[in-house]
């Protein structure tokens, strides 16, 4: 299978979730445990990975983000409005 890159990432929403991350002031270790209570199994790594476009994310990991950090899934892919 072919993995492709978007203007450089594999993701489009890692700054989305960064911004609305810190306007939360969760750590990344934070956000990763309320992934998990909402049934997400992830690590602060891979939350790094997300952030700066190093890693894919799913669409069922996008559903729990936006629950998590009280956005909505448009917003986190919505890469021209840079955030809130």
């Amino acid at each position: 299978m072919k993995i492709y890159d978007f203007d450089g990432a594999k993701n489009v929403s890692g700054d989305c979730i960064h911004r609305a991350r810190t306007a939360m002031r969760l750590s990344q270790a934070d956000l990763a445990a309320r992934m998990q209570v909402n049934g997400v199994t992830i690590e602060r790594e891979a939350i790094s990975k997300i952030e700066t476009g190093d890693r894919f994310v799913t669409d069922y990991e996008l559903m729990v983000f936006a629950k998590v950090l009280g956005v909505s899934m448009d917003w986190l892919v919505k890469s021209d409005t840079g955030g809130q």
